[in-house]
């Protein structure tokens, strides 16, 4: 099952919501390699390889849960540099965010979102979340 594991970078500059998504990762036993990156430039030099990480983010199946509301970058201006980018722009990404805004869903969506999940706001909710969008990203074909 290795060459299945989807390689998963989390875009979150909460440390309470990193925090969640380990924790529910752990309760759904989500082995899927989990990678950091507390803003959306961050995030795009962890994808480019120019930022150096241990371990180091593969380039083939990944996949992005992006928060929207960040410092320096924010999660609508990460998605248009990433659409922009020629080797990046096929990695599926599933907003993860408390924005309810319609424009964000709307700008989100513009930019080719796999999905749009509001942060729930319990943590056993939290838990079912990233269970269904486990089996869903395990039924997916990523290449």
């Amino acid at each position: 099952m290795e060459d299945r594991k989807i390689h998963i970078l989390l875009v979150e500059d909460d440390e309470v919501d990193v925090m969640n998504v380990r924790r529910a990762f752990k309760k759904n036993n989500i082995v899927n390699p989990l990678y950091m990156a507390a803003n959306g430039l961050e995030a795009l030099a962890i994808l480019r390889g120019k930022e150096k990480i241990e371990p180091a983010m593969p380039q083939a199946r990944r996949l992005i849960l992006l928060d929207l509301n960040m410092p320096r970058m924010n999660g609508i201006e990460f998605l248009r540099e990433l659409r922009l980018d020629e080797s990046l722009r096929s990695i599926p990404v599933i907003v993860l965010t408390t924005s309810n805004e319609d424009r964000d869903k709307v700008e989100a969506y513009n930019l080719n979102v796999a999905g749009y999940i509001l942060k729930p706001v319990t943590f056993s909710n939290f838990v079912e979340v990233m269970g269904t969008l486990n089996k869903y990203w395990m039924l997916s074909e990523i290449p």
